[in-house]
């Protein structure tokens, strides 16, 4: 398995950009698919991307975030990114990285294997 860490969160305005990292340590990095995830207080965990290995060719994206954020993978560096354009106060959550053991990039939580400690991202208006 792989152990992940989430880095990047902070506050920001309305509109602005904040790019996520998640740094992986363990296990070969390119066996694995990666997702990014996110969960508002009082409200369920939800997909906001994910990333095939390890090509990363296949990003699929929730509706909400599609335009707006971009997943990306750099495996010489077991690091996976979120960047998060147009900020808007709904995408204020704990974003979380996890990862799936296989090539095929997933928005279904329970197919994810490893999961960060998260981070928090917070929107004002």
């Amino acid at each position: 398995q792989v152990q992940l860490v989430e880095t990047g969160g902070g506050l920001v305005q309305s509109g602005d950009s904040l790019r996520l990292s998640c740094a992986a340590s363990g296990d070969t990095f390119i066996r694995y698919a990666m997702g990014w995830f996110r969960q508002a207080p009082g409200k369920e965990r939800e997909a906001v991307a994910a990333i095939s290995g390890p090509g990363g060719t296949n990003t699929p994206y929730a509706d909400s975030v599609k335009g707006r954020f971009t997943i990306s993978r750099d495996n010489a560096k077991k690091t996976v990114y979120l960047q998060m354009n147009s900020l808007k106060p709904e995408d204020t959550a704990v974003y979380y990285c996890a990862a799936r053991a296989g090539s095929v990039a997933s928005l279904l939580m329970g197919e994810y294997d490893c999961w960060g400690q998260g981070t928090q991202v917070t929107v004002s208006s």
